[in-house]
């Protein structure tokens, strides 16, 4: 059961990172964007989004409320650049530092840290699902870590789909409050293409599943586990 007095921990990555080929730009504009994240979501941590090895970060969260619009900004914005996620609830049992994200320890982080590594597994799995975020609340899967994990392997094919160009009019959709016509100026195109755009990428119902979601892990709806 996920408990309103636990922090959540985000560790995650850069897929790939040692494919790419113009590293030292792609490690900036990961930087810039965790800073970002660390401004619009100040209310929301507890430490910053840090990079901790050269495509890895960590923050660590004392709401859930926006979890995954958190998620969801890091991934537009460093897009075509995939990324992937690894989601731990729980207790922190050292000192939290706001600046020092790295310093800090706990179920929370190890909870995180066991959703990346089995993403990896995942990934080596012929036949596994495939996903690119996971959450774990407790040392052990609950019924709500694994409903939560199915959507997200839903959303992830989903989104496999995606072409980069439905991926820009989905972002600039986001960042004019979800307006299709203020998306149309920002993109110098019509009304009618954002629109064909985002029902051609099925991201209403991506966006449905990932809002219940969001509704779970913040508490206003309740969970397999009560």
């Amino acid at each position: 059961m996920v408990c309103n007095d636990k922090y959540t921990a985000i560790i995650g990555d850069i897929v790939d990172s040692r494919k790419i080929r113009n590293r030292n730009e792609v490690q900036r504009k990961f930087k810039s964007v965790l800073d970002e994240i660390n401004t619009k979501y100040a209310e929301d941590i507890a430490s910053k989004f840090t990079i901790t090895l050269g495509d890895e970060f960590q923050g660590l969260l004392k709401s859930k409320k926006n979890i995954l619009k958190i998620l969801w900004d890091i991934e537009m914005a460093m897009s075509p650049y995939e990324m992937r996620f690894g989601i731990g609830i729980g207790e922190i049992n050292t000192d939290i530092d706001l600046d020092r994200s790295p310093t800090i320890d706990g179920p929370a982080y190890y909870r995180a840290r066991k959703m990346v590594t089995e993403l990896d597994n995942l990934k080596s799995q012929y036949a596994g699902r495939h996903s690119n975020m996971m959450i774990c609340s407790d040392d052990n899967y609950t019924e709500s870590d694994e409903l939560i994990n199915s959507v997200f392997s839903l959303c992830t094919a989903l989104k496999s789909k995606w072409t980069q160009r439905q991926k820009e009019i989905i972002y600039a959709y986001f960042s004019n409050e979800e307006n299709q016509y203020k998306a149309a100026r920002a993109l110098g195109i019509g009304q009618s293409s954002v629109s064909k755009a985002l029902n051609h990428a099925r991201f209403y119902t991506y966006k449905s599943a990932i809002d219940t979601v969001s509704l779970v892990l913040s508490g206003e709806r309740g969970s397999a586990d009560d």
